[in-house]
């Protein structure tokens, strides 16, 4: 008799895309070491390291303005990794996580600038 190997995995939607109209491009950001980041978050580029870290307007170093989108987990606790980054799209607000305490509204505007789209999905 024949064995039969069957495999199963699942799938879950994490809503970041929001609309098809504006196409998502992609680039590559070093890093900072420290922290493990989240797929989805927004990060901005300290400009004297040239290195991304999650945007936070609070801070004067550059990463105070936006530079892309996470497009993975990225695990970046004990060195500096380089990942991509979204550089364009448009992308469910309530699915973006940001440095410090802001939100999609403190940082709405400048991610226009840079041809990323927020807006909010509706659950069907």
């Amino acid at each position: 008799m024949s064995e039969q190997l069957i495999s199963s995995t699942s799938c879950s939607a994490d809503n970041l895309f929001a609309g098809g109209v504006q196409r998502a491009v992609t680039g590559v950001v070093t890093l900072k070491a420290g922290l493990a980041y989240t797929r989805g978050t927004v990060v901005g580029l300290i400009t004297a390291e040239d290195k991304a870290v999650a945007a936070d307007s609070t801070k004067t170093d550059g990463s105070e303005r936006p530079n892309g989108i996470l497009t993975d987990d990225v695990d970046a606790t004990m060195a500096d990794v380089i990942t991509t980054v979204y550089l364009t799209g448009e992308f469910n607000e309530a699915a973006l996580t940001f440095g410090g305490t802001d939100t999609a509204d403190d940082h709405k505007q400048t991610l226009r600038d840079i041809g990323i789209f927020l807006k909010s999905n509706v659950k069907a």
